[in-house]
């Protein structure tokens, strides 16, 4: 079971990296691109934006909570911990947050592409979008750091 368990935390530890990493790299490239109000630079990083959301983003958001139930599992905790309930609450959060941001991805991305390809400026549904995606990330990163936090030391809150 030891070797179980490290493959499962591994596992899991790669995947909060990923999750947290490409969250943090694509809020950093989005916002530069935003920044520079220049179209030509925003339509293809949101472009590469959703793809690393769809690839990278999804694909831990499936890994975690699979590794995280095998973990407890192999490590003989409950789920009912308050700190795994905690976690999976903040979790929840996370995944709260990052639905619509995918939404308001794509949708930014549409509108940049069309900006461009018309040579138009971009439309004001662009810059309201942004906005709810910047508001969005900081709850969804600070929940990620909470959860980081009660992964590391597993307080007993109830």
């Amino acid at each position: 079971m030891p070797e179980l368990y490290h493959l499962l935390k591994l596992v899991h530890i790669i995947g909060a990296t990923v999750l947290f990493g490409t969250g943090i790299g694509i809020a950093f490239f989005m916002l530069m691109a935003h920044r520079s109000r220049n179209v030509a630079a925003i339509a293809p990083t949101a472009t590469i934006v959703v793809i690393a959301d769809a690839v990278f983003t999804a694909s831990a958001v499936v890994v975690q909570p699979i590794t995280g139930v095998g973990l407890a599992h192999v490590a003989g905790y409950s789920l009912l911990e308050s700190w795994i309930v905690a976690s999976v609450a903040l979790y929840l959060v996370v995944g709260a947050c990052w639905l619509p941001v995918l939404w308001l991805q794509k949708r930014m991305r549409d509108l940049a592409v069309v900006a461009l390809q018309t040579s138009r400026p971009l439309p004001s549904d662009y810059d309201r979008y942004f906005r709810y995606w910047f508001i969005l990330g900081w709850p969804a990163f600070a929940a990620m750091i909470a959860i980081f936090w009660l992964m590391i030391a597993r307080p007993q809150l109830w």
